[in-house]
């Protein structure tokens, strides 16, 4: 009689799976790990970890595919299996973003960068989606967004160690968006830093702006990684006449989200107070690629160019 074919185990389904998604056979890929994530659910031992991996593994082969529903569908079984996994988390945006849900899409992308601020495609996923959703919504489109979740600086700690005990090939960040890493502030720390920012944009509305300054300050102390902090104390800098403050506040916003719209334009504003033209026209120009009708930074454009 035949010898009965051993079947084989989830590991070694999952490893040829990933060798017919680098050959770029993805329907071959899917089915594998289809079969794999089967052998694992029936298995004693099965670890949630392996099994959301599987899921996001699925889901990359999904997209390659053009299936964009059923990675959205695995991304979401590999989310609930590890929190803020990142890889589920891009390619759950990358699903999003192009079936057009573009609000869902910005969530993921952003949700992503509290994890690592350095992923260049989150990055570049950010500006694609601002822009996008600025010409749907118009400047109001952050109203419509939905809640955005807050990593936990437990999870983050835990990704960030795993992360820098996995190997990588990743490229630097184009314009300016890698920067060194920011300590992750604790829970306690970010709930004081709000608190703070909170009470510096009500001193802003009552115009005291240099006590708005050193509450922004105090919050940067206990949270170096909000980017709304220095993108609101260059506004009362520039309030201030206080110009290279100013610019060295935006860069520091810019170094975290290359394609923040504030920071470009209160820069730009910066440079036109300190005569340097040039460098006002490339602020506004880099303003313009993320969202090519906002009227404030075209009528600043045109003035410059005008003297």
């Amino acid at each position: 009689m035949p010898q009965k074919q051993k079947s084989r185990s989830w590991a070694e389904l999952k490893q040829t799976g990933n060798e017919c998604f680098k050959m770029g056979q993805y329907g071959e890929a899917t089915s594998l790990y289809s079969q794999a994530i089967r052998e694992l659910e029936k298995n004693s031992k099965k670890n949630p970890e392996n099994l959301s991996i599987l899921y996001s593994n699925r889901a990359a082969a999904y997209l390659k595919d053009g299936n964009c529903g059923e990675c959205v569908k695995d991304c979401n079984q590999s989310l609930e299996l590890s929190a803020f996994n990142v890889k589920s988390l891009l390619r759950r945006a990358a699903a999003y973003e192009a079936l057009e849900h573009y609000r869902k899409a910005y969530v993921d992308y952003k949700t992503a960068l509290q994890v690592d601020c350095n992923i260049a495609a989150a990055h570049d996923g950010t500006n694609r989606m601002v822009k996008a959703l600025t010409e749907a919504d118009g400047l109001s489109w952050r109203e419509k967004l939905p809640p955005i979740p807050t990593v936990p600086l437990s999870v983050r700690e835990k990704l960030a160690q795993k992360a820098a005990a996995a190997p990588t090939n990743a490229p630097p960040q184009p314009n300016g968006t890698r920067h060194a890493d920011r300590p992750a502030p604790s829970d306690k720390d970010m709930k004081r830093g709000q608190t703070l920012k909170d009470e510096g944009n009500a001193l802003v509305k009552k115009g005291e702006h240099q006590k708005a300054i050193e509450k922004y300050s105090q919050s940067l102390k206990h949270n170096p990684t909000e980017v709304t902090t220095y993108t609101n104390r260059a506004l009362c800098y520039l309030a201030l006449k206080r110009y290279q403050d100013a610019v060295a506040d935006c860069d520091e916003a810019l170094k975290m989200d290359g394609g923040n719209v504030k920071a470009l334009y209160r820069k730009a504003q910066a440079h036109k107070e300190l005569k340097d033209v040039a460098a006002c026209v490339d602020d506004l120009n880099k303003l313009l690629t993320v969202e090519p009708k906002n009227s404030a930074a075209l009528k600043l454009l045109q003035e410059v160019q005008k003297k």
